[in-house]
C-alpha cells in the first residue's frame, strides 16, 4: 500500500477551496502579544532534537506543612524544618539559606536571587559569598518570575535570564553557570509557555558554549499570579492546572503551584494546590518525559522563533552594557512597562478573557492602567486588579 505525499501547496489549495477565499492566512491568523508568527497549519521542515532536563523526573514541590511528608518528595522552605530526610529542598528565604541545618540524605537548591531589580542595580556580593560557601547542589537563583508577574513578554523574560547569567559569569567566572537555578513563572498561553521553557534550554546551552561548556539549565517553575483573580478563586485552579501541565510537558526540573486562593490562603487551599501536581503526574505521567512536545511542528517552530528573538534582545542588552546597566538607565523597566500596559489594554478590550473579571464579571468598579503600573518600577501586577 502506498500513500500520496501532499505538499504544503496542496493543503493551501484545499483550504482555499473550503473557505472560498484566497486570503486564507488573513482569516486564519491571530494576533499575539509576542508578535510571533503562528501559522494555521504546519509541514515538517526541521530536524527534531530532544531537549533534556537535569532531573530524571520533574520534582513536584510543595510548600511545607504538617502531614505532607509522606506525600511530597520536594519542599519549598521559607523557614527551617527539622527531621526531613531524602527530600529535595528548595530554599526560598535568605535568612534560612544562611542558617539552615542540612542533612546528608537531602538535596538542597537555593532560589535566592542576588540581584537588586531596581535602579540601585547591583549584585549582593556578600550574600553571593554566603550562598556559594554552602554545600548545596545549586547555590544561586536567577529569578525571572518577577518579570513575568510584572508583565514582561516571553522574549523579554528569556533575554533577561540570559543577561543575568552573563553578569554572573563576569563577576564570578564561568563556573557559576553550573550553580544556577532558573526560576520562571508560567502564564496562561499554553503552547507559548511550553515553547518558552524549551527555548531557554537552547539559549542557555548556547550561552554555556560561549564559555567552552555544554550545559543543561536547572529550571524551577511556578504558577503565575499575573492571570489570577480574587473573585471566583476556583477559576484559578483551572488556570494553574494548565500552567503546571505546560511546565511538565516542556521538561521543567521542578514545578510548584502557588496557592490558588492567594488572597484567602489556608492549609486546605495550599494542599489542594499541591495535589493538582499529583493528579497531573500520577494520572497522565507527563512529569517523567524529557521533552514530550518534541516533534510537534507548531511547538518546534515557535520554540525556534522565541530562541532567535530572545538571543537578539540579549545581544542588544549586552551592547548597552548588560543587565545591570540597563536597569540603572531604566531601560529594563521601560521595556516591561510598555509590554505590561499593552497586555492590560488587551484585557480591557476583551482580547484576553478572564472569567469573572472582564468576562461575566460580578463587579463593575475598576482601576486604570496608570494606577496599576509605574514606568520606573518592576512590580507584580495581576491583570484582574483592574476589575477588583
Amino acid at each position: 500500500m502506498s500513500f500520496i505525499e501532499n505538499t504544503l501547496e496542496d493543503w493551501e489549495k484545499l483550504v482555499k477551496k473550503q473557505l472560498k477565499t484566497e486570503n486564507i492566512y488573513e482569516i486564519l491568523s491571530k494576533d499575539n502579544l509576542e508578535n510571533i508568527t503562528v501559522k494555521p497549519y504546519y509541514q515538517n521542515n526541521s530536524e527534531t532534537k530532544i531537549l533534556p532536563k537535569f532531573e530524571e523526573s520533574t520534582h513536584l514541590v510543595a510548600e511545607y506543612q504538617d502531614g505532607l511528608e509522606e506525600q511530597a518528595f520536594a519542599f519549598l522552605l521559607n523557614e527551617n524544618v527539622e527531621n526531613l530526610e531524602e527530600k529535595a529542598i528548595f530554599i526560598n528565604n535568605q535568612d534560612l539559606a544562611e542558617h539552615i541545618l542540612t542533612v546528608d540524605s537531602n538535596r538542597y537548591f537555593s532560589l535566592i536571587d542576588i540581584f537588586s531589580d531596581d535602579k540601585a542595580a547591583e549584585i549582593d556580593e556578600h550574600l553571593a559569598g554566603e550562598l556559594l560557601s554552602k554545600t548545596f547542589e545549586r547555590q544561586i537563583g536567577v529569578d525571572v518570575s518577577l518579570h513575568q508577574n510584572a508583565g514582561a513578554s516571553i522574549i523579554q523574560q528569556l533575554a533577561f535570564a540570559l543577561a543575568k547569567s552573563k553578569e554572573l559569569t563576569e563577576k564570578f567566572g564561568s563556573e557559576i553557570l553550573e550553580k544556577l537555578v532558573f526560576r520562571f513563572a508560567i502564564g496562561s498561553n499554553y503552547f507559548f509557555e511550553i515553547a518558552k521553557i524549551r527555548a531557554f534550554k537552547y539559549l542557555f546551552n548556547q550561552l554555556s558554549k560561549e564559555f567552552e561548556k555544554d550545559l543543561i539549565p536547572y529550571i524551577f517553575t511556578e504558577t503565575s499570579f499575573r492571570n489570577k483573580a480574587k473573585n471566583d478563586a476556583d477559576n484559578n485552579l483551572i488556570r494553574s492546572t494548565l500552567e503546571l501541565a505546560s511546565a511538565m510537558i516542556a521538561g521543567a526540573d521542578a514545578v510548584f503551584s502557588n496557592d490558588y486562593k492567594f488572597d484567602d490562603s489556608s492549609e486546605l487551599s495550599k494542599e489542594i494546590s499541591f495535589k493538582q501536581q499529583i493528579v497531573l503526574a500520577y494520572e497522565s505521567i507527563i512529569n517523567v518525559f524529557e521533552d514530550a512536545s518534541s516533534g510537534s511542528y507548531f511547538v518546534e517552530d515557535i520554540t525556534r522563533q522565541f530562541a532567535e528573538r530572545s538571543w537578539k534582545l540579549f545581544l542588544e542588552i549586552e551592547e548597552k552594557g548588560g543587565y545591570l546597566e540597563s536597569l540603572k538607565s531604566g531601560e529594563i523597566q521601560k521595556m516591561i512597562f510598555q509590554q505590561a500596559v499593552k497586555e492590560q489594554s488587551w484585557v480591557e478590550e476583551g482580547k484576553i478573557k478572564l472569567i469573572g473579571a472582564n468576562l461575566y464579571p460580578k463587579l463593575e468598579a475598576k482601576k486604570t492602567a496608570n494606577e496599576l503600573y509605574n514606568v520606573d518600577e518592576i512590580k507584580k501586577v495581576r491583570l484582574a486588579e483592574m476589575f477588583e
